[in-house]
């Protein structure tokens, strides 16, 4: 039978465990709205020491006798508690919207500087326990943890001076997650028009696309200024991923009804994957070698969307044509 203090320590292990996994989410939820800089820098470098941290404690607990699956279990009951108070679970989209990107950066440090505070402190009992029951092995574990934990304060803490004086220039594109979309669609913009041969993919990237646009990445100009009547107008002007952006964020912001069912009535697959980048020579182009059946499909298509005339007109003749 483990002694009592065996086992306490133990529980702290377990409790360390958790909290590291739980900071994980944290960190990523930080650096996702922290602009480019040493600030940053140091949220990217302590995620990987934490996941670190996270791996070498779960070793530890597994050679100590705790199964990988009572590991896993403990991680589940104990993170979520910790998660809570420690992490507050928030999402980017949360840690972002509203005005002051600056001061919740700043909070989010204030709030880093109580964790590590935490964390060294848990290390330290840790450290303490090991010794105390003759585990060494643990000691110096947990003293190296608190090592990285305490260095990591420190960095926190030089860096606090420089965001309270932020100059009020935050920029949301310069973040981790602006960054992460601007990378994604420089990707997108080298595949667009091949991937977009697939079908599906141009509803489902303009989905995507919507879940973090604002106003003024739509295709309508002044889009929270219109009436719902004024949008509907302009919805069959767009291509599918623009409808897939519009319905997006039109659910995201009014949800109005009349919008959403308009857009559902108009959301389709397009004659082929790709039409809807096509200009209208290219797509009398590829009217003269289509069948009746395409013809007529790229006809409906354009009545019920951009209702070219260049494109009915080449559709017509095709069809008379015999």
């Amino acid at each position: 039978m483990p002694h009592a203090d065996t086992q306490k320590l133990i529980q702290y292990l377990n409790e360390a465990h958790a909290t590291e996994h739980a900071l994980v989410r944290v960190l990523q939820s930080q650096i996702a709205m922290t602009p480019r800089g040493s600030y940053r820098s140091a949220l990217e470098s302590h995620l990987a020491e934490t996941r670190d941290h996270a791996d070498r404690v779960g070793r530890r607990l597994q050679s100590l006798g705790q199964s990988k699956s009572a590991v896993t279990a403990v991680i589940g009951v104990v993170e979520t508690a910790v998660g809570q108070a420690v992490a507050l679970a928030k999402t980017p989209y949360d840690l972002v919207r509203g005005s002051g990107g600056e001061e919740k950066v700043l909070k989010n440090a204030k709030d880093t500087c109580a964790t590590e505070a935490l964390e060294i402190a848990t290390y330290t009992a840790i450290e303490r326990l090991a010794k105390a029951v003759g585990d060494d092995t643990t000691a110096k574990l947990a003293a190296s943890i608190r090592k990285d934990e305490e260095q990591m304060l420190e960095r926190v803490l030089r860096e606090i001076p420089q965001l309270t004086v932020a100059d009020g220039t935050y920029d949301i594109a310069e973040t981790g997650a602006g960054e992460t979309v601007k990378a994604a669609a420089k990707a997108v913009k080298r595949s667009a028009r091949q991937a977009r041969k697939v079908p599906g993919v141009a509803q489902a990237e303009g989905q995507i696309k919507g879940a973090v646009a604002d106003e003024s990445d739509l295709a309508i100009a002044r889009y929270d200024s219109l009436t719902a009547d004024e949008i509907n107008a302009r919805l069959p002007e767009l291509s599918q991923i623009d409808l897939a952006k519009v319905d997006s964020y039109e659910r995201r912001h009014e949800n109005r009804t009349t919008v959403v069912n308009r857009i559902d009535t108009l959301r389709g697959d397009e004659p082929w994957a790709g039409y809807d980048e096509l200009t209208v020579a290219d797509v009398r182009t590829a009217l003269g070698e289509a069948d009746d059946a395409r013809v007529k499909q790229v006809r409906e298509y354009e009545r019920s969307h951009k209702n070219r005339a260049g494109v009915l007109d080449a559709a017509e003749r095709q069809l008379t044509t015999v």
